[in-house]
């Protein structure tokens, strides 16, 4: 068999795929590269116009899936849609129940600084007309004839005492009394009584009626007093309607568009009579008292609490890195004054969900998934369509503080969840509303199809990083060398990769080194450079391992042969860090049943995937060794050296070889590793990682002596298309020094590693002397005529035995 020819170990990006000097003539992509599955779901959950069309963003971390939506949005949203700013009112009806103001974007500011202007006017002027002369005096006259009426009204009925000897006096504020006359003195108790029954009589007859005329002359004062109220009252509404009621007047017509805000001016205009005290009453322990109960004593329940500004009409685009409840829902602060704890409109503070109402809201589900309370208060919200603000802290504990109710904002938010595969499978097994809410998921690509459209395309994304990240340009070869790399991370050399964060990290490395050069340009140099210190950074476990090698603890030979002993391949991973390295597998046999005994899996130290391998491989001896007769040889399988677990069926191929060696005892190459799965049928399957496996026995020979020129290593043939070693490795395949094979069958890697052929079978099923399949069945043969030969024995000795 013939080693694989070099240009099938790598697939270099030719340059004239690439018509460009560098990446300062591409024009950068809008979109990220490769995602058209994604954006085809995001262009069609954004358009449709009915609830549950909720985004869920299925990819690993690093697919720039938030880059592709929040590039989506900038240049797809709907520029019919209007934006809003909301704000919070007091409702002067129940202080508990804030209005809501929806208001067109910019507007909300301007009506907040409108009200602030009245009421600073207000808190000036009010106290300075009320005060004034002129008002005072109209103030004086309303209260001196009401007084004046009293008094006459007082008088009357005093007259009428005084004529009956009965005085009528004042005993405690409101209160009056009829007092029976002694002379120019009232009675005393002894006087009272001296007086005959008659004169006693007649007075209390007297001091009767006396009382019947003093309540109706009491009622007749009680509705003056009213009148007088009402009087000042209505005084006191022309005068602060001349003060304010043009202000206001312009306010309503300022804002004659939006009803909800005039109806809320008219109210403000009521309100500011009910509560002129507010303006005119300076004690802090009143208004200490007022925000505790909140009682509408201060001038901040006409401020206007501007919950959601937009700036622009843009249809808004928030991005909650943080979601906790409060930080979605909004919340309702509290004030301590004095030691008393307060709360009003004015405190109540928005969530990213009232930012983001009118447009879309971008968030990371497993965060959304840890924070308490948020999932199904998310559910909530997207199923009522309503955003309420509800303090957690009322929902947690049982006090009953005083607290206010705002008035629900209807919501229409288009919701986009970032996250992976599994999050979203348990989503869909375990929360049957999941499905209803998130109706498109946006399945993000891990890779792209290789071919010359893509790789331009490719060269554009590469060139739109580097305006991103303001990095200096790169030259073709350049972009050669990272689409290379990008192939290489998967691991296909007609693919690539789109996992946009370890390409953004490359150009932002390839940029430092070429800065710390002076160089305007990011050359490939640089490039290779970047992936040399990266993987130096990431390599000190791999290097420790190497010096086992090196100094012998491990033992592994890359010489000779031996009988039962395989170079086995394995990819370890430390840390997103991943390199190859060898495993001695051995096998041995004896007398027995015909079973393979895997210590791995008898200490518990094989994984599922590797025991199954086992198994398989078992299998395909049976079938061609033992299908009429038994085998009367066992055999013991180990990953020599291993104190810890296997896992993955990729050496069973390399287990299967040991296993024939030992069985025929035809010795096995060392100078070869091998790699592969196999199947009941004895065909090599596909692993994982051949490029580190490869290069991994590639460092081993170098560190065990250095190349001879015969060694190499065994893949799939499935597994070529893969191929995309490092520059080392190729230099010396280019040289003759190391190479690398393709098998498709066991007997092809059998062929190779024990250096004869593996045999194929006649029509009897039988194979031919000298190849090593057919060793094996001669030796079979020999031990099935000795077992019947020792059997024949044991029944002439004893004819009872059967």
């Amino acid at each position: 068999m013939k080693p694989l020819p070099l240009h099938k170990l790598y697939k270099a990006c030719v340059l004239k795929d690439l018509p460009f000097k560098t990446t300062r003539q591409l024009e950068p992509l809008e979109e990220i590269v490769g995602q058209n599955r994604a954006q085809e779901a995001v262009r069609f959950a954004l358009a449709m116009p009915h609830g549950g069309y909720n985004v869920y963003a299925v990819g690993r971390n690093g697919l720039g899936k938030r880059t592709m939506m929040l590039r989506y949005l900038e240049h797809h949203v709907d520029t019919e849609q209007q934006a809003h700013d909301w704000c919070y009112v007091a409702n002067f009806e129940d202080p508990r129940e804030p209005r809501l103001l929806k208001l067109p974007a910019g507007k909300g500011i301007q009506l907040k600084q409108d009200m602030e202007k009245l009421m600073a006017r207000l808190v000036k002027v009010i106290p300075q007309t009320f005060d004034s002369d002129s008002f005072l005096e109209r103030s004086e006259q309303l209260k001196g004839e009401y007084a004046k009426k009293q008094e006459e009204e007082l008088e009357k009925v005093a007259a009428q005492a005084r004529r009956k000897k009965v005085s009528l006096t004042i005993s405690t504020p409101g209160g009056y009394r009829l007092v029976a006359m002694n002379g120019d003195e009232p009675h005393t108790a002894e006087s009272f009584q001296a007086l005959t029954d008659e004169q006693r009589q007649k007075f209390e007859d007297a001091i009767n009626r006396l009382e019947k005329k003093l309540r109706q002359a009491l009622r007749r004062i009680a509705d003056w007093e009213q009148e007088y109220a009402e009087k000042q009252q209505a005084l006191n509404q022309e005068t602060l309607e001349s003060i304010s009621g043009h202000q206001i007047d312009d306010l309503e017509e300022k804002y004659r568009d939006l009803p909800d805000v005039v109806a809320y001016l008219e109210a403000v205009r009521a309100d500011l009579v009910e509560n002129l005290d507010i303006f005119l009453d300076d004690s802090e322990e009143q208004a200490a008292i007022a925000y505790a109960s909140l009682d509408k004593k201060m001038p901040r329940r006409y401020l206007v609490n501007l919950l959601v500004q937009q700036k622009t009409n843009e249809v808004p685009v928030v991005v909650e890195d943080n979601p906790t409840y409060h930080n979605l829902f909004g919340y309702v602060e509290n004030v301590t004054y004095k030691g008393t704890v307060f709360t009003d409109f004015s405190l109540i503070r928005a969530g990213s969900l009232h930012r983001a109402n009118g447009g879309y809201l971008l968030m990371d589900a497993i965060k959304v998934l840890e924070q308490p309370f948020v999932w199904d208060g998310l559910k909530r919200a997207l199923r009522s369509r309503m955003l309420q603000i509800n303090s957690l802290e009322r929902e947690l504990t049982l006090s009953g503080t005083i607290s206010i109710e705002p008035e629900p904002v209807p919501l229409d938010v288009k919701i986009v969840l970032f996250g992976d595969r599994e999050t979203w499978l348990l989503l869909q097994e375990y929360d049957p509303e999941f499905s209803e809410l998130f109706r498109v998921t946006a399945d993000f690509e891990n890779e792209m199809y290789r071919t010359e459209h893509s790789q331009l395309l490719y060269a554009k994304f590469i060139a739109s990083l580097v305006n991103e990240k303001k990095l200096l340009h790169c030259t073709n070869k350049a972009v050669a060398r990272i689409i290379e790399h990008s192939a290489r991370m998967a691991e296909h050399q007609e693919r690539l990769s789109l996992h946009a964060a370890d390409i953004a990290n490359l150009l932002r490395e390839s940029d430092f080194w070429a800065r710390q050069a002076n160089a305007r340009l990011i050359t490939e140099v640089h490039v290779e450079r970047a992936l040399e210190s990266a993987r130096y950074r990431s390599s000190r476990i791999r290097d420790q391992l190497y010096d086992s090698i090196r100094d012998g603890s491990t033992l592994v030979s890359t010489t000779g042969v031996r009988v039962g002993q395989v170079n086995a391949l394995s990819v370890l991973s430390t840390g997103g860090f991943e390199f190859g390295l060898p495993n001695r597998v051995t096998a041995t046999c004896y007398y027995g049943d015909g079973g393979v005994m895997d210590i791995e899996r008898d200490v518990k130290l094989g994984g599922n995937i590797h025991s199954k391998g086992v198994l398989i491989l078992t299998s395909w001896l049976s079938s061609h060794f033992s299908v009429e007769d038994p085998m009367h040889l066992s055999a013991s399988l180990t990953f020599e050296q291993n104190y810890g677990e296997v896992d993955g069926d990729s050496a069973s191929l390399a287990e299967l070889c040991a296993l024939v060696s030992a069985l025929s005892e035809v010795p096995v190459r060392q100078d070869l590793a091998i790699t592969g799965s196999v199947n009941q049928f004895g065909e090599v399957q596909p692993i994982g990682g051949v490029n580190e496996k490869v290069e991994g026995f590639f460092a081993t020979c170098q560190l065990k002596g250095g190349l001879t020129g015969t060694q190499g290593v065994i893949v799939p043939a499935t597994n070529v298309q893969n191929l995309m070693l490092d520059s080392e490795v190729l230099a010396a395949v280019r040289e003759g020094k190391f190479s690398i094979y393709a098998v498709s069958t066991v007997e092809e890697a059998v062929t190779l590693l024990l250096g004869r052929p593996a045999g194929e079978a006649n029509d009897k099923g039988r194979y031919p002397k000298q190849s090593v399949f057919g060793i094996i069945q001669q030796r079979l043969e020999k031990l099935r005529e000795h077992d019947r030969q020792e059997h024949a024995r044991s029944e002439q000795k004893d004819p009872s035995i059967h």
